[in-house]
Formats: C-alpha cells, structure tokens, sequence
C-alpha cells in the first residue's frame, strides 16, 4: 500500500507491489490450506478470504486513502476486522498479521502504529492460541518477532527517507544558492566592467577629444594674426585625433596602450611629458629615481593612466607654468609622483564626482591604485600648487615583454629627459579634476 508520502519513487512502488502480492498470497495461502485439508467451513473460509482480499483491494485503489490519514485508518480498521473473522475460522490466517504491520505503521502516525501493531500481534497470539486450545511462550515469539521486525524495519525505512529528503532539500538550496551567486557574480563583474570601461574611456578618449579642443581654440585665437601659429595648432590637433584613434582601435581590441608599445613605463611618461609641454603652455619635466624594474602590464597601465589623468587636471584647471612627474622605485614599491606650481585646491571641500560632468579624475586614479593593492595620495592648498602621489607594489610582469618591431626588446630610457617637442605623442590628453 502506499505510504501518505507524495510522489512514490521507483523504490516505494516496488516496495507496495511486494507488499500486495505477499498479503494476497498470504490470504490465498489460507483459502488453499483450507481447501486442501477440506474442513467443515472450507467454504466459509474461502468466503472470508475472498472478502477480506476485495476488501484490501478496494483500499488500495483509492486515492483517498493515500491523501488522507482518516480514511486510511478506516479502511486499515475495516481490513483489521475482516482478518479477525478469518483468524476466528482459519489459524493459517495468523501470518498475515504480518503484512498488517507494515500498514498500519506506514498509515498511521508514530504513536497510532506502534499502538495498532501491538494489538494486532496480541489478536494473533490469542487466535493461534484458541486455535491450539493451549497456550506458551513459544506461541508468542513468531508474532512478537514479527512485530518487532515491522517496527525496526519501517522506522529505520522512515528515517532514511527523511534524511534523503533533507540532503534533496540542501541540494536544491545549493542549487537556487550557486544560480543567485552565479547572478550576484555576474551582476558584480558588469558593475565592474562599466566602472573600468568608464575610467578608461576618461582617461583615453575623453582626454584626446580634450586635448584637441583646447588645441582648437588655440588655433581660433591665433586667427587670422598668426596663421602660422593657427597651422601649428591645427597640426597637432590633427595629430592628437589619429593618436586618438589608434588608442580607440586599441582600447576596442582590449591591447596595451600604444604609448607602451616598443617601450617601458619610464619612456611612455617621457614621451607623455614632452607632449604636454609641446601642446600646451605647461613645462612638463619626467624624472626617474632608483633602479628600474620590469613590471606587470596592469600596473604599468594603471600608472601611466593616473600620469595622464594628473597632468590633464593641470593642463585644464591648475593654471601651472610647470609640472614635475616623477617615477620612483623603492625596492619593492612603485610610486608614481606629480607637482605642479598652480593655484591648487582645498581636498577637502571637492565635489561628489559627477560622470556627466566629467568628474572621474581624483576617483578613478583612487580606484586604480587601490585596484592594484596600492595607495593613492593628494596634497594641495589654495594657491600652492598640487601634489599627488601614487604607490603600488612593485609586480614583475608574468610573461616577457613584448618584443619591438624590429625584433629588440626595449631598452630603458635614460634617467634625464631629452627634449622630444617634435615627436608625437601617442597617449591623449586632457581631463577635468573633479
């Protein structure tokens, strides 16, 4: 018979089957010694098996036994008489007592089960005993065994499947935990991508876009006076644009900087300083202290980005004639320093960084050190010009540089700056501080 358990598996449908067909062999296993040993009331005994089977059929076919632990108690109670009247004719009726038990403790709860088990194997003891016209010990030891059995073997049944139950539940859990991880992951690396595609279009894109404003209306001033002036302003507007474009390129391929190609940090901040002062009314002088040590592409771009994210603030707001970038080794840290003579600013009184604004500088350089395990510093004051400073650990690259063009790897620049006015540069430019 079916447990009230929902959902039989393959193993409880097999075990119901067994079930059945040993209650119904059992009760034909009666019928048959009674015809065989051909009493008075074979019949009747035939009679009451057939009755006592239909009646457990009839239970067994209905849905609402299964569901509801009323009707079942019920039918095992209509079964339970139906097997006394065969037991009162029949002492072979004794061993479907045992089937009964494993009914009645499935059917029933706890309590009920073990109460209903007891008395159907004190009916059996007694029946078999009126049978014998005698009674032992030994007359009670097959049903008590048998009873016994029933209960260990249901409730250990029961505690399995509720244990399996519980491990299916965690299971699930663990499931519906990994997809809501698996989301909040997801959710937190495009939160993540927007933020670094965010700082990196400001610190690429917007700056050259910028820079080549500030070139422009350089060149409309210098109209129609100094057309020279003008030409050469519109020349490194136009310069500015392809490097612009070529750092897009590169930024849509997710490559190194073009400032980096064929070079280290030390000559990329070289380069960047020459063409600030080249571009614009800023004297821009790089400096190298102690000894240069390869690092990893990550921390060379974070570094070279903050270097053009801090000279695009000077160019666009300190209103400084000169601007020091210095790059520092210090056994096993890289700090990244630049002063400038502006007109400064109070650190402590500067705006909630607003990305319609543009005001990503301060934050986003803050964020790259950090993103890197290092620190990120600024000093200034009112008319005293700006200081920051940047600090990350010193990192060797995981693989080799790459090699150059011609098949070389670069080699350091030299410690003192060369005046490079009519090169190129190949980062962009300008930014507003926050």
């Amino acid at each position: 018979m079916n447990t009230a358990a929902p959902a039989p598996t393959p193993t409880t449908r097999t075990l119901t089957w067994c079930l059945h067909l040993l209650v119904l062999g059992l009760l034909a296993l009666t019928a048959g010694r009674a015809v065989v040993d051909g009493p008075a009331h074979a019949g009747v005994i035939v009679a009451a098996s057939v009755v006592c089977g239909l009646v457990y059929a009839a239970g067994s076919t209905l849905p609402r036994v299964r569901r509801s632990r009323r009707a079942a108690a019920l039918w095992l109670a209509a079964v339970g008489v139906c097997w006394v009247g065969l037991l009162v004719l029949s002492p072979d009726a004794v061993w479907v007592a045992f089937p009964l038990y494993f009914l009645q403790l499935h059917l029933l709860p706890r309590r009920a089960g073990l109460a209903a088990v007891a008395a159907t194997a004190a009916v059996a003891v007694a029946g078999f005993a009126a049978h014998q016209d005698s009674f032992s010990p030994a007359m009670a030891i097959g049903p008590a065994l048998g009873a016994a059995v029933a209960v260990a073997v249901v409730w250990g049944y029961q505690a399995l499947y509720r244990e399996s139950e519980q491990r299916r539940r965690l299971i699930e859990e663990l499931v519906a935990t990994r997809a809501d991880l698996a989301a909040a992951q997801h959710t937190a690396g495009v939160l993540a991508e927007r933020d670094r595609l965010a700082r990196e279009i400001h610190d690429t894109l917007a700056q050259g876009l910028s820079s080549i404003q500030l070139l422009l209306r350089a060149a409309e001033r210098a109209l129609p006076h100094a057309p020279d002036n003008a030409a050469r302003y519109v020349g490194q507007a136009r310069q500015a644009a392809v490097d612009n474009l070529a750092e897009a390129r590169r930024f849509v391929a997710a490559l190194t900087p073009p400032t980096l190609e064929g070079t280290n940090l030390a000559g990329a901040l070289d380069r960047l300083c020459a063409a600030t002062s080249a571009r614009h009314p800023l004297t821009a002088r790089f400096h190298l202290t102690g000894d240069p040590a390869p690092l990893a592409t990550a921390h060379e771009v974070a570094l070279l980005r903050i270097a053009q994210s801090a000279l695009a603030n000077t160019v666009a707001h300190a209103e400084a004639t000169t601007a020091d970038v210095t790059l520092t080794y210090l056994g096993d840290q890289v700090a990244l320093d630049l002063v400038d003579n502006g007109r400064g600013f109070d650190p402590a009184r500067l705006p909630v960084p607003n990305p319609e604004a543009g005001g990503f500088g301060l934050t986003g350089m803050r964020a790259r050190a950090q993103a890197l395990g290092g620190t990120f510093t600024v000093a200034s004051a009112p008319d005293r010009g700006t200081a920051l400073t940047a600090r990350v650990p010193l990192v060797p690259p995981a693989e080799p540089r790459p090699e150059t063009r011609s098949g070389v790897h670069a080699e350091p620049r030299p410690e003192t700056r060369h005046d490079t006015r009519l090169n190129t540069p190949r980062d962009t430019q300008p930014e507003a501080r926050p």
